[in-house]
């Protein structure tokens, strides 16, 4: 027999084709087959009809095109015996799907066998039915497959409610014929009909409140009533699964109580004790038997609230987490996710387990459990979970330490209790992990370290010894070289030490060696060299004995490729050479940087700050201006979208803006807030207070010129902006003006402030239950669009007001500048008061009164506090 021709039998085709030994052979072999069975198709070959079908189907299967013997399935099917139907309707839902047009003319067909005599020319029609059903076909069979959910044979009736699964799916609003037959279905004692029956009741739930309501009167009570003769039923060899009767349709039924349970306290109520039984009856050491307890743990999480249920299905997710299959202990996580929201203390008792998890060797199971040890993290219990991912940080997998350095650095930041405790974990993450921690982390670090005032000298020591065993780690050199180029004298000379630390001997040549090996080290990246730079240039004020050495490091720069690198090492060099008399006050220490937005955004009620790589000021649409540290709470005070705020310049031609940051381009706008300056107020902000006040909207100012009114946010190279001290008056011929011409042309003797005009009658501006806020006026003489205001804050409470922080922003018309005030503490019951001078330029002066909004930032217990206000009483003429 010619091995292609169409009578060839189906096993001999397969031989064929896996006789083949590439590719090309196998697809010639299926081309000579599809050919011989066109052939066959077109002679109408009656014959071997069924067997053309059986190695189209093979054909398909094997991914080649067969839409060509579509309408031999047709032909099949409606043939009058058993053999050629069942192929017929195989080819039919194999072949074809619900999408094709030709599937009409099958519906006629699946009328007829649906109501044959033979049960298994029925079932046929059924099991394709319920695989290829449209909405069309659906609407026009469901009277007949209602009508068989009630046959004589089991089989029958667990086909039809398959089927009718499908038509509820296509067409929901033939939910409701399905009702009775369905409900019918519960009372089944057949194992497979009632499994089938209880599916499509869940299914008619979930697309029909109608269905749900009366399966929740009608049928709750019957179907807790199955439940509970299965968990009791005797041993059925039938349906058994290692000991346990028929778990796919315990799985089932528990599925259905929790559609019905979940709100409705009355339903919920009737399965409890069902629930429980299952709970604790149910072995745990067979894999069917944690399928029904995993199953019933998701029920009783889902129905409404029992408190005892809950600890109960708790505990189960607890004992899955200590089984030895990573599959198991992998869904009890993800459970344990949701079971935290509804009883975080009942999931709090097995901390301990989920932290071994975070040391599995599973990957996908190690960051589960990191998500949900993020999620069980508060302020009792941070201090001993930190640990716990410290010491795993140490020894865990390079490509899991970005994922877990991350969630410590955050939790570190949200619940940390005091600012020693948060320094010293930061610390042991940069030390284990610095490669891994991202800039927004250490930049937030330096401003606690700013702030923390009392720490300097221990967190300085702290960092020098971390940095003699981890110079590999880049966040760590980078904290630790900023910290020795501010609080170096510190680090020398044992200054503020704690009871918890040895005394360190550090001299100044050790010092500079630690800075010296982290801007010489191949693998530094620029921002860390250009910070060691900017650090060697402040020890060079500090420790005068080491000026020729740290020169010569500087000098190693000046003919760098990177520009960058290249300009600040000439010109450090050129303020170390020729300008040591004002070197001191230029290198001078930073005053405390702004914490208001960081601890604000912490405590959660703050935003999150912009951070700006370049540290540059922030123009805003008003005329005012901010530091880039501070500029997201300002929008935020103004109501602004931050998208208003356009870019900082990027300009790098002009030699002042390149060695200081600072951009020029906005010198006509100034700061709204500042802090308080701490005692002897920086010179080198002095130096920087330059240019004239803006004269109007379309001339720009000559930057360079002597005022003592207009002044420059200052940024420096580690991108954390401040803003200015008080003016010192400096003379330039140009605003193109070099550095060095800047520096040449110092005078140190401050003008003499100007008498200010008469004064009005003070208003209270701002008044709350804890805090007044009252402003006294002025006019300066012949500048009658300017109002001198002296802002005097006082504390009403019985209560010390720490960290105090005045921000404020006005209209577009308005141009704002705040001096530092006079301090940041705010005593107690009014016995003192915080002092700020503002100035405003009222630009519509007669036409326009004075308006503001306020924002006031503080600390009262360690806790932060935050008022905001407008304040619309200005006196009319100002």
């Amino acid at each position: 027999m010619n091995p292609f021709s169409s009578g060839t039998r189906l096993r001999d085709m397969i031989r064929s084709i896996r006789a083949c030994k590439t590719a090309a052979e196998e697809r010639a072999v299926v081309r000579k087959e599809c050919a011989a069975i066109r052939a066959a198709i077109n002679e109408n070959d009656h014959d071997y009809r069924h067997r053309n079908l059986a190695k189209l189907m093979f054909i398909h299967m094997l991914g080649y095109p067969t839409h060509f013997g579509q309408m031999e399935c047709l032909k099949s099917i409606a043939s009058s015996g058993f053999p050629e139907k069942r192929i017929g309707y195989l080819g039919l839902m194999l072949l074809l799907d619900e999408r094709q047009e030709v599937l009409m003319l099958v519906t006629n067909s699946l009328k007829q066998d649906l109501n044959h005599t033979n049960q298994y020319i029925v079932g046929l029609a059924l099991c394709a039915l319920g695989n290829i059903c449209s909405a069309e076909m659906a609407r026009d069979l469901a009277p007949e497959v209602e009508r068989l959910m009630q046959f004589r044979d089991p089989n029958i009736r667990k086909k039809a409610a398959l089927c009718s699964i499908r038509i509820i799916k296509k067409v929901p609003d033939l939910a409701e014929n399905f009702i009775n037959p369905a409900a019918a279905l519960l009372k089944e004692k057949h194992h497979g009909v009632l499994i089938t029956g209880i599916q499509l009741c869940t299914d008619l739930c979930k697309v029909s409140t109608e269905a749900l309501e009366y399966f929740r009167k009608k049928c709750l009570e019957g179907l807790v009533k199955t439940l509970r003769d299965l968990v009791n039923s005797p041993y059925a060899p039938e349906y058994d699964i290692a000991g346990i009767t028929d778990p796919f349709l315990h799985i089932r039924l528990l599925k259905l109580l929790r559609v019905l349970g979940q709100g409705d306290e009355d339903a919920s109520d009737c399965m409890n004790d069902i629930l429980a039984q299952v709970a604790t009856k149910t072995e745990s050491n067979k894999n069917a038997g944690n399928a029904i307890l995993y199953e019933c743990v998701e029920t009783i999480m889902s129905i409404e609230d029992n408190g005892g249920l809950r600890v109960l299905a708790i505990n189960i997710l607890g004992r899955f987490l200590s089984n030895r299959d990573n599959n198991i202990r992998y869904v009890a996580l993800n459970m344990l996710m949701k079971a935290i929201t509804v009883d975080a203390q009942a999931v709090q008792r097995h901390r301990a387990t989920i932290l071994e998890c975070v040391k599995d060797s599973d990957a996908s199971i190690r960051k589960r459990a990191l998500e949900l040890v993020y999620v069980l993290v508060n302020e009792t219990n941070v201090k001993p979970l930190i640990k716990e991912l410290i010491d795993y940080l140490e020894i865990s997998d390079q490509e899991f330490k970005a994922d877990l350095t991350a969630k410590i650095c955050s939790i570190v930041e949200k619940f940390s209790p005091n600012k020693i405790w948060y320094i010293d974990q930061m610390l042991k993450v940069l030390t284990e992990a610095g490669n891994f921690v991202k800039d927004e982390v250490w930049h937030a670090l330096i401003v606690v370290i700013s702030n923390a005032s009392d720490l300097h000298g221990y967190t300085v020591r702290a960092l020098y010894r971390a940095f003699q065993t981890s110079t590999e780690q880049e966040s760590l050199v980078r904290v630790a070289v900023w910290c020795i180029g501010e609080y170096g004298d510190m680090l020398v000379n044992n200054v503020g030490m704690l009871n918890i630390e040895d005394p360190i001997t550090v001299t100044d040549s050790d010092a500079v060696d630690a800075v010296e090996v982290a801007i010489k080290r191949d693998c530094t990246d620029l921002t860390t060299k250009a910070m060691a730079m900017i650090a060697l240039l402040k020890l060079s004020s500090r420790f005068p004995s080491c000026s020729e050495r740290i020169r010569d490091i500087i000098l190693q720069h000046k003919g760098n490729l990177v520009l960058e690198l290249q300009q600040r090492s000439i010109e450090f060099n050129s303020i170390i050479e020729k300008h040591q008399n004002i070197r001191s006050a230029l290198v001078e220490r930073m005053p405390v940087l702004d914490e208001a937005t960081f601890s604000g955004r912490r405590a959660g009620s703050l935003p999150a700050t912009l951070s700006t790589s370049n540290g540059t000021s922030l123009n805003l649409p008003n005329g005012v201006a901010k530091p880039a540290a501070a500029a997201a709470p300002l929008v935020d005070l103004l109501d602004l979208n931050s998208d208003d705020a356009p870019a900082p310049s990027s300009s790098g031609g002009d030699f002042l803006q390149d060695l200081l940051g600072v951009d020029l381009s906005s010198a006509s706008v100034q700061p709204v807030a500042s802090h308080a300056p701490k005692a002897g107020t920086d010179v080198l902000l002095d130096l920087l207070s330059i240019g004239t006040p803006a004269q109007s909207n379309s001339s720009p100012p000559d930057i360079l010129s002597s005022s003592k009114d207009n002044k420059l946010p200052v940024s420096t190279s580690d991108g954390l902006s401040r803003p200015p001290s008080q003016p010192v008056h400096t003379t330039s011929s140009g605003g193109a003006a070099s550095m060095m011409d800047l520096l040449d042309g110092f005078v140190s003797n401050s003008p003499k402030p100007e008498e200010n005009g008469p004064a009005y009658p003070s208003v209270v501006a701002y008044e709350s239950s804890s805090l007044t806020l009252t402003f006294s006026f002025s006019k300066p003489p012949g500048n009658p669009q300017t109002t001198m205001i002296q802002a005097t804050f006082t504390n009403l409470s019985p209560n010390v007001f720490t960290d105090f922080i005045f921000q404020a922003a006005v209209p577009k018309f308005l141009q704002l500048h705040l001096d530092p005030a006079s301090g940041n503490t705010l005593p107690a019951s009014g016995s003192g008061s915080i002092t700020q001078n503002l100035r405003v330029t009222n630009s519509q002066h007669g036409k326009k009164s004075l308006v503001m909004r306020i924002r006031i930032a503080y600390k009262l217990n360690n806790k932060d506090m935050l008022e905001e206000g407008q304040i619309n009483n200005f006196p009319r003429d100002l």
